[in-house]
């Protein structure tokens, strides 16, 4: 296992600045790694329960409020899945699966049994750090109740039961990606958003390497913004970071 334990070891590097602490409950069997990866995230500010094998960590599950569960697959007494099952059946709190690298059929049935995410082993610190971010701001967004409209800007009002946006007179076309894109930066405003955190957010998808979906959403997003208000740099890219509402 000491690859795995190599592979997260606190590189200093891709925590989002601003990350609130949250309560997680970690799974895993293997002793080592968990103390490590524990302790990388409880160095970020996060509080962390261990649980070592499947029946022990259900019942912490159960009965206890977290605002993330990571889950490994493999476990003694109950597997992983059977965990995520009957966790499934009365609560809904975000997990990350950490699954063995390939394992594609895990990956798939945890998304069948509601897994949010998950995370190949060896865990890579960055990416995994990111994952986290990005799941504990979508469910803390989800939580806090939206009013039907809003007006976030001089004249650009959403209308979110219609889910639909007006500038002035015009109503603007928008594809349910699109809209759902402009309420998060709406929603954060002069706040630099990341890639992986709007792949999860609004595409509910890992960022992939080489995959442009995003780019071409944001891109089709700011065509119609600036067609309505020609002059105004809405959404800009930040590079090497994401991209910025302003």
């Amino acid at each position: 296992m000491n690859h795995q334990l190599n592979s997260i070891a606190d590189n200093g590097r891709g925590f989002v600045p601003g990350a609130q602490p949250a309560g997680l409950l970690l799974i895993e069997d293997d002793i080592e790694v968990g103390q490590s990866l524990a302790s990388l995230l409880r160095r970020k500010g996060h509080q962390v329960e261990v649980a070592i094998d499947g029946e022990q960590g259900l019942d912490y599950a159960l009965n206890n409020n977290y605002h993330l569960i990571l889950l490994d697959k493999l476990l003694p007494k109950l597997d992983g899945l059977e965990v995520l099952r009957q966790l499934r059946q009365k609560k809904d709190t975000p997990v990350m699966m950490l699954t063995a690298c390939g394992a594609e059929q895990q990956r798939i049935d945890g998304f069948i049994e509601g897994a949010d995410d998950y995370q190949s082993k060896p865990l890579n610190t960055t990416e995994l750090l990111l994952r986290i971010d990005a799941l504990l701001r979508r469910s803390r967004a989800a939580a806090v109740p939206l009013p039907a409209s809003t007006a976030p800007s001089d004249e650009l009002v959403l209308d979110r039961e219609a889910r639909s946006a007006r500038w002035r007179d015009s109503e603007i076309s928008l594809t349910p990606v699109e809209y759902q894109l402009l309420e998060v930066f709406l929603g954060h405003r002069d706040e630099v958003l990341s890639k992986p955190y709007l792949y999860q957010l609004v595409l509910n998808k890992p960022h992939g390497r080489y995959d442009r979906s995003l780019d071409m959403h944001v891109s089709n997003l700011r065509s119609k913004l600036g067609g309505l208000m020609p002059g105004k740099a809405i959404i800009k890219t930040v590079h090497g970071k994401g991209y910025r509402y302003q």
